[in-house]
């Protein structure tokens, strides 16, 4: 049977990776962020305008949505002392908040389908403490929190897991990757000695979106290169 699947920020970096691998595998998307962008004659792809900063917008969904993806992320690196409480917001209005009210708008359609699955990304600084990572790693840790609740909540028939993920190559980490001596100290910090890559990211949002991945739910799984675990001598 067809899937239906809805990808939340699919126009680029990572949710774009995904949306191309979920229509190549013959799946139909509902993709729905701020700008079409390469998503445009995609086979299989339907876009919509949605802003997740905005408390009143609506989706268009299909009566069963078989599987979940919310992609949008921020990246805001700055001293504990240069936040304030409006760079907080932002941070919890994109990477919370709009989680949130985008799984609100999808559950009646995924509570339709015999099974389904919710896939959430995180950060590495959510679970490991990065200096200048305040504002990004408590929202995401906000969500962290909610990827376990609603597993909780939402079993047996919805499945909720949270890829964290270290520094990946997309548009969003240009800056941080905008030259090689700054890809090349981003790479160092990492035991793999490198930076992540977004069509792998996909693949592993793929595998949780599957029945592959039948028995996980509830879990936070570090896609980060060993940085939050491994330490080289």
């Amino acid at each position: 049977m067809e899937r239906n699947l809805l990808v939340i920020g699919g126009s680029s970096g990572v949710g774009l990776e995904i949306v191309k691998q979920l229509s190549a595998a013959g799946d139909r998307v509902y993709a729905a962020s701020r700008s079409e962008g390469d998503l445009a004659g995609l086979a299989g792809v339907s876009w919509q305008r949605y802003d997740v900063t905005d408390r009143g917008a609506m989706l268009e969904l299909p009566e069963r949505l078989d599987g979940f993806v919310y992609c949008p992320g921020t990246i805001q690196l700055k001293p504990f002392g240069r936040l304030s409480d409006e760079d907080f917001q932002q941070e919890l209005e994109v990477n919370f908040l709009g989680a949130v009210r985008a799984i609100r708008l999808a559950h009646p359609a995924l509570k339709a389908a015999p099974t389904a699955s919710i896939v959430l990304f995180s950060t590495v600084a959510a679970g490991t403490g990065l200096p200048y990572h305040a504002g990004i790693a408590s929202a995401k840790g906000a969500l962290e929190g909610l990827c376990r609740t609603l597993a909780a909540e939402f079993a047996p028939k919805i499945r909720v897991n949270c890829l964290a993920l270290s520094l990946t190559d997309t548009p969003l980490a240009a800056a941080l990757l905008s030259s090689e001596e700054k890809r090349r100290a981003s790479a160092d910090r990492h035991p793999l000695k490198r930076v992540g890559d977004a069509a792998e990211v996909a693949k592993a949002a793929g595998f949780l979106l599957g029945p592959d991945s039948g028995f996980l739910t509830g879990q936070v799984i570090r896609m980060d290169g060993g940085l939050s675990s491994v330490k080289l001598l």
